[in-house]
């Protein structure tokens, strides 16, 4: 009878298996993202002659994040709103429309539905 406490204590004392300690090293984890590559993209593409500094790089890359999370959990939002099971475009274009202002949203569904189409045309 002592042995089988013991042996209860020992696993409640929160060790982690070998197998629970490795990490993941996946794309989709969205705290390591980066879009400063991008942001580079663009901005040789609209002003080629122009660069940008390293600090003002990351607080591109903080606002892009913070939008895109922003757009996310709006768009969940408005999904279980609908008591719906699947995330549709229909949500994402909302949550921009509630999230953007004006003529912003207005473009950047426009913009982003393009984006989608040229996608699923290749």
């Amino acid at each position: 009878m002592a042995r089988s406490i013991t042996k209860k204590n020992k696993r409640s004392r929160g060790h982690r298996s070998p197998i629970s300690k490795k990490k993941s090293h996946s794309s989709t984890d969205f705290g390591r993202r980066n879009y400063s590559l991008y942001i580079n993209r663009v901005l040789k593409e609209v002003v080629p002659q122009r660069s940008i500094s390293s600090r003002t790089l990351d607080v591109m890359n903080t606002l892009i994040k913070d939008i895109f999370e922003r757009i996310s959990v709006e768009a969940r939002s408005l999904m279980c709103f609908r008591n719906r099971c699947t995330l549709t475009p229909e949500d994402i274009q909302k949550a921009v429309y509630l999230l953007l202002p004006g003529k912003l949203a207005k473009y950047a569904v426009a913009f982003g539905s393009e984006a989608v189409q040229r996608y699923v045309q290749s």
